[in-house]
Formats: C-alpha cells, sequence, structure tokens
C-alpha cells in the first residue's frame, strides 16, 4: 500500500456522518428570555423603583408662637437722642469725647476758639467795674448832699438863711439822687452786657444736655462750627448723644393690621444681630400718622429687659402677642408641617428622608398647632427632611426621589 492510501484511512472527527443532520436546538432561546426576565423581576423586587415625593423640614419654633396675632419689622431707636452743636459760631480747638464715649449731663465735651469772645467779657466786666465806681461817688455825693440840706434846713428854721440857700439845698439833693439813679441803671446795663459776654464765652464750650453715649461724631478739631452749618464745609453739630435707658422699636404695621395693636400690648422682640435671643417688650406708642408711601402706621415697642448689646438702628422684629408669655419656660420645639404626620389608630408618626434616598418611619407625639406647623415630641430634629402625605403603602425602607420644586 502506498503513501497516498495511507492518508486515506485517517478519521475525521469534525466531519459529519454519511446520511445524518444535526437538528437546531429551538428550546434554547425561550429559556434564555424566561431566565432574563425572571432575573429583572428579581432585580425590581429587591430594589423596588423610587416613589416621587414632596417633602417639608422640621423646623424648631415657640410655643408662644401660637399667641402671635401679628408679626412686624422695625429699627431699634433711642427715644432721647440730640445733636449737640454750639450755639456761637467758631473754630473747633478741643474734642473731649469720641464714639463710645459715656458723658454726664453739663460735662465739657468740645471747646471752639473764645479769645474774641473773651475780650469781649474782658471789655463788659471793666464797663460794669466803672459803673460800681460811678455808683459808689453818686452815692457819696447824694449822702453829703442829703446832710447839707439837714443842716441849710436847720439854719433856715432859725432864720440864719435865706430861701433861696434852702431852695439851692434841696435841688443838690435831688441832683444827687438823680445821678445815683443814673449810675444804677449804668450800671445795671453794663452789668447786663457782662452777662451776654460771659454767655457768649460759654457758648464756646459744649456740654452734654443728657447722660448718654456718643453714637456718632460728625466734627473733628479745626472745623468750623455754626448753628445753622450754612458756611461752606461748615459742621452743625459736634456729636450726636443718645440715652440708651430709652431703647425702644420703631415697628412699620399695615394700616390694615392696625386694629390688632393696643397700648400696653404684650410683644417678643428678636434682634438680627442676636437671633437665637428674645426680648419682652411693650407697645407704649401708637404714632397717630399714616405714611402714605407704605401705608403703615409707626408703632412704638418699649424694651422691657435692656440690655448693654443691644445699640441704635440695630434691625429687630417684632411680635405682637394676644396674651403675656414666660420667656423662661418658652422653650422652642420641633414643629412640623400637619400634613406630614400619619395617624393609625392611637399612634402617629412621620416618614423622614434618610441620606441614602430612602424613608424610615419616626413615631412622633403631636403637640398643639400654630399658624401653619404643628409640635411634635419624638426623635426628630429641626431640619430633618420629612415626607409630605405619604401614600398608604410607604414603609421604612423604602426609595423615594424628591420631586422638582417649581
Amino acid at each position: 500500500m502506498n503513501e497516498v492510501d495511507l492518508n486515506r484511512l485517517r478519521i475525521h472527527r469534525n466531519a459529519e456522518s454519511p446520511g445524518i443532520r444535526r437538528q437546531p436546538r429551538r428550546w434554547l432561546w425561550p429559556v434564555l428570555a424566561l431566565l432574563a426576565v425572571g432575573a429583572i423581576g428579581g432585580y425590581f423586587i429587591q430594589n423596588p423603583p423610587a416613589t416621587t415625593v414632596q417633602t417639608t423640614q422640621a423646623v424648631t419654633a415657640f410655643p408662644s408662637s401660637q399667641f402671635v396675632a401679628l408679626n412686624a419689622t422695625g429699627y431699634v431707636v433711642a427715644r432721647r437722642k440730640a445733636s449737640v452743636a454750639s450755639k456761637g459760631t467758631g473754630r473747633l480747638e478741643w474734642l473731649g469725647v469720641t464714639e463710645g464715649s459715656k458723658v454726664k449731663a453739663g460735662e465739657l465735651i468740645a471747646r471752639l476758639e473764645s479769645r474774641d469772645v473773651s475780650a469781649s467779657l474782658q471789655s463788659a466786666t471793666a464797663n460794669n467795674d466803672v459803673a460800681l465806681a460811678s455808683i459808689a461817688s453818686a452815692n457819696t455825693e447824694l449822702a453829703d448832699a442829703q446832710q447839707n440840706l439837714r443842716r441849710v434846713e436847720d439854719l433856715f428854721q432859725k432864720q440864719f438863711v435865706s430861701q433861696t440857700a434852702f431852695d439851692d439845698a434841696k435841688s443838690r439833693v435831688a441832683r444827687a439822687l438823680a445821678a445815683t439813679n443814673s449810675a444804677k441803671a449804668s450800671q445795671a446795663a453794663s452789668k447786663a452786657n457782662e452777662s451776654f459776654a460771659r454767655n457768649a464765652v460759654e457758648y464756646t464750650n459744649i456740654r452734654a444736655p443728657f447722660d448718654g453715649v456718643v453714637i456718632s461724631k460728625t466734627a473733628n478739631v479745626g472745623d468750623v462750627v455754626t448753628p445753622l452749618s450754612s458756611a461752606a464745609d461748615a459742621k452743625g453739630a459736634v456729636v450726636v448723644i443718645a440715652d440708651l435707658g430709652t431703647l425702644e422699636v420703631d415697628a412699620d404695621v399695615s394700616e390694615s393690621a392696625l386694629a390688632s395693636i393696643v397700648i400696653d400690648q404684650p410683644c417678643i422682640i428678636v434682634l438680627d444681630a442676636f437671633p437665637k435671643e428674645r426680648w419682652r417688650g411693650r407697645v407704649s406708642t401708637i404714632v397717630p400718622t399714616v405714611k402714605r408711601s407704605s401705608a403703615t402706621v409707626t408703632v412704638k415697642v418699649q424694651i422691657m429687659d435692656l440690655d448693654a448689646r443691644i445699640l441704635p438702628d440695630m434691625s429687630a422684629k417684632v411680635s405682637f402677642l394676644t396674651q403675656p408669655v414666660d420667656l423662661a419656660t418658652d422653650l422652642p420645639a420641633v414643629a412640623v408641617n400637619p400634613a406630614a404626620i400619619v395617624r393609625e389608630g392611637t399612634q402617629a408618626f412621620v416618614f423622614r428622608v434618610e441620606p441614602d434616598a430612602t424613608v424610615q418611619r419616626i413615631p412622633v407625639t403631636p403637640g398643639v398647632k400654630s399658624g401653619d406647623v404643628q409640635f411634635v415630641a419624638g426623635a426628630l430634629k429641626a431640619s430633618d427632611v420629612l415626607v409630605v402625605s405619604p401614600s398608604d403603602g410607604m414603609k421604612s425602607g423604602a426609595r423615594v426621589r424628591v420631586a422638582d420644586r417649581k
């Protein structure tokens, strides 16, 4: 047998046997489809699709908010405040205070140049001294004339002098008396001039009108100060002083809500500078004027508990109450939108949205309602995100997606 014949004897394993045809596996595709459907169903069973929900946030509120009749905004002002200036005109040569300085009534706080008015005072004082000397001279002449009249009258009674001599003696007394009265009048005029000059000197001394604190300085040493501030670059006032013991809040109240405000009505004051602190207030005055531009009325609220931290022109929020509250017991509590509370029989709970986009059922104890919120007790804290009007089938661990807010 040759080499060609041996190659023909090899077995071809991949070749199909003669007369035998392989059948296609048609059952495989339905099986794979069933497996895919099962896998997808199992995934959605283990990971259900997220439910779109509306959310709200838990907030911190005070129980006294249920007694709030009206809220308004305003500014802290001092009822007693003055722009202190000189009654005279001159250049400021000394200033003894700055912003924040505490002053007493009558205390010297600034002084103007006074050389010219001081010279006028010296001249007036000298004139007054001359007038006093003239009165002394006139009084001496009057005394001498009266003594001479008595002597002449005695001699006239004894007929030792003539009627003419007696009349001359009386005339002398009259002239001396007139000279005395004239000297007294001149002295009164010179005294008035001296007082005027002294006041002119005192006008250069600027004093505090009442006890208070300097809240603004409007002039510096070297500035010209004039009462009417009519000169170029002249200052009308040197400092502004406020009595911090008379601080109050000027709140703007809409005229449509004015019926809710009465004198002595209790209030709660919150300053923007100290948002976590509150002060008691009382309506002291309702200004009887309506601002046309804003249709508001200014209501003055007295601050009952004055604090050194409260300063003029601070922004403030005022809550007008229907009844007084004790701030010591009016402590903040958690409040939520009532629509977030779910009730099942005697139980109440909310669904809190967790950071992993799931919800957690949190039991709560509902309290009183105050406006648009309701106080609750439980394991909630302010800023927790809650589901509003959750569906009946919602359970802890359910995945949610927060709806877009427009």
